[in-house]
């Protein structure tokens, strides 16, 4: 069976595969139950959920979170997306946006070819990805072809990494000392080709609640008695592995943010200094599952550390659990060595998160 096209939307740093999610839900859900993720991501979770005909609930502080995964759950049908590729097209003034691309950053000019930069800058205004559907799938089009292999027409950019956005400033001395030109690309002719790829899959159907939230305050978003909510399968951010809003920040201008990176803005939740922190972090996780979650419900938790050794991991994670007021049970643990981490394609010798921890939790009451 060919993988749902959904699901590479948009390469993503520090997520977990689609098989994970899917051997989780189809294990420990029915049809028609629903499967909670509090740090969604790229939507995996979300997505896969509603492939095995469940009903999902997904939580995020990252607008490029929130604006893939709700792509990807609430998709608009292709013909409203091409209507709305060409009415973007026809709106478009070349020459109006000529002034702002040249006054656009030294990135922003070594990354884009001219026309590129000025369509960027264009649908960076112009798509309301926050309100519309169509607007959303376009935006998360974009997100995915934002940057990567210079060499593949699907990408927008000069040479840069497909997962993360490499800053600014390390960026521009590469390019300069290889001499490298972005390529010509017409972002308008992209993202109908991205969209009549992606769609050859078959639309999702099923409940998708994206929100656009800190998890904490699920249990005041949320019905506090939790009854349909049978399975959470997620992965909290690392301790001192990534930051999204360094590592995405690219994206994040796209979708309205500033344009260079920025850390602790958004978020102070994504890259801890001291495991006291990260542990008080888990265990705001906890509190806020153990008040959302029904009786007899199971957690799946994906964890991993550049400084915790697999066992402090486990168990740091099960101590933190009586922080959810409930009794909580751990069923099953993993551990599994990462053979080719992502952060070697971009920072050759780093050391990365090299083991991940899997937990299968069960609240007894």
């Amino acid at each position: 069976m060919m993988r749902h096209r959904f699901h590479a939307l948009c390469p993503y740093f520090a997520m977990f595969p689609e098989s994970f999610a899917e051997y989780w839900i189809k294990k420990l859900t029915k049809r028609k139950e629903t499967v909670l993720d509090p740090f969604s991501g790229r939507g995996t979770t979300a997505l896969t959920a509603l492939l095995c005909g469940r009903n999902a609930i997904s939580s995020d502080v990252n607008d490029v979170a929130i604006c893939l995964t709700k792509a990807k759950t609430s998709p608009p049908s292709l013909s409203r997306l091409k209507a709305r590729v060409s009415e973007l097209r026809k709106e478009f003034d070349a020459a109006a946006w000529r002034s702002k691309a040249r006054q656009a950053d030294e990135f922003f000019q070594y990354a884009y070819s001219p026309l590129t930069l000025r369509q960027l800058l264009y649908l960076r205004e112009a798509l309301d990805w926050k309100m519309s559907r169509v607007d959303n799938m376009l935006a998360a089009l974009t997100l995915g072809s934002l940057h990567g292999e210079s060499t593949s027409k699907r990408y927008l950019s000069n040479q840069m990494p497909r997962t993360i956005s490499t800053k600014p400033r390390y960026s521009v001395n590469f390019w300069k000392q290889r001499e490298l030109v972005a390529p010509e690309r017409d972002v308008f002719d992209v993202l109908g080709e991205m969209a009549a790829f992606r769609y050859e899959s078959e639309l999702p159907e099923g409940k998708s609640l994206v929100l656009h939230t800190d998890m904490r305050n699920l249990p005041r978003v949320l019905d506090s008695s939790g009854e349909g909510i049978r399975c959470a399968v997620t992965s909290p951010p690392y301790l001192d592995v990534t930051s999204f809003e360094e590592d995405q920040w690219l994206r994040l201008w796209l979708l309205g943010g500033p344009q260079y990176p920025k850390k602790g803005e958004m978020s102070r939740d994504d890259r801890h200094g001291t495991a006291d922190n990260y542990w008080s972090f888990i265990g705001d996780m906890w509190r806020s599952l153990g008040a959302v979650m029904a009786d007899r419900s199971h957690v799946v938790v994906r964890i991993g550390s550049r400084k915790i050794s697999p066992e402090f991991l486990k168990r740091g994670l099960t101590g933190c659990a009586q922080f959810s007021g409930r009794k909580v049970k751990l069923v099953t643990s993993q551990v599994t060595e990462i053979k080719r981490r992502q952060t070697d394609a971009f920072r050759p010798g780093t050391k990365g998160c090299g083991v991940e921890v899997d937990c299968h939790f069960r609240f007894a009451d």
